[in-house]
């Protein structure tokens, strides 16, 4: 008898997750038609536009005749900013819409909302990831090396800041849903995000009197975390790895309860 409870249990459990997988499958697909041109191939496209937005950049700085504070090239070092502050922006910016663009879904009882930020996160991290490659073989064929000193380091610093993206992306992404003027006052936010970031200076030139507010951005975080594995002299004393950690896993654990609580107001919206 106990066994075969088990053995029912074993099944229910694969086809609750074989049907969640389902769902999640046809939210990708529905994300991929409806905000990639309506072709698979537009995800590539689209993923482009960070790519896109880094290049204009370098290309101004390098016309402008800037050289770079650190190791041999501005390109490498405008990249280890503009990597992780890139990918905060798009991704926690196309999540804070991912509820309100597929609303429709959530009429289906067998849809929840956390089928949808799940499949907008993960179809947000693949796209950062493709453009990941592209800006390192672009470097590559720029002649530049793009290998970290403290290659570990980079990588956990760029998981963060993919931590950190999706955090905010689902909490501002419940908000979005109560309020949508909401999304509009983000974007607007993002330009001051960037700003101050420190893709455009170096925090140890700046005094502690104008550097220590710049730190409680976590973006900012990011960007130091990135460009201390990347260079042994850059002295990141402003750097704080648990900060940025902390901040995502709130960020991400406060939209999720925001949502629970708010679930039945959310759908009556």
């Amino acid at each position: 008898m106990e066994a075969s409870n088990k053995a029912v249990g074993i099944q229910t459990s694969r086809s609750a997750l074989q049907e969640q997988f389902h769902v999640m499958n046809a939210v990708i697909l529905r994300d991929v038609r409806t905000r990639f041109f309506d072709h698979g191939l537009g995800f590539f496209v689209v993923s482009l536009w960070p790519l896109a937005h880094m290049l204009i950049l370098l290309t101004l700085y390098g016309l402008a005749g800037r050289q770079a504070p650190f190791g041999e090239s501005l390109h490498v070092f405008f990249a280890t900013g503009l990597v992780p502050t890139l990918a905060f922006m798009y991704i926690s910016r196309y999540m804070s819409l991912s509820l309100v663009l597929n609303r429709p879904m959530l009429a289906f009882p067998v849809v929840r909302v956390a089928d949808i930020l799940m499949a907008r996160a993960f179809l947000e991290i693949i796209a950062a990831f493709f453009t990941l490659f592209l800006i390192v073989c672009i470097l590559y064929m720029l002649g530049d090396d793009p290998y970290p000193i403290d290659l570990t380091d980079a990588v956990f610093a760029y998981l963060a800041s993919l931590l950190l993206s999706v955090g905010i992306g689902v909490l501002v992404g419940v908000i979005v849903m109560f309020f949508n003027f909401f999304a509009q006052l983000y974007a607007l936010f993002m330009v001051v995000v960037y700003l101050s970031s420190g893709i455009l200076f170096v925090s140890s030139s700046l005094p502690d009197a104008v550097a220590i507010p710049l730190s409680w951005n976590p973006v900012f975080q990011c960007v130091e975390w990135m460009r201390s594995a990347y260079y042994l002299d850059y002295g990141a004393k402003y750097l704080s790895r648990e900060y940025v950690v902390g901040f995502g896993l709130v960020s991400l654990v406060i939209g999720l309860v925001l949502e629970r609580l708010c679930r039945r107001k959310m759908f009556e919206g």
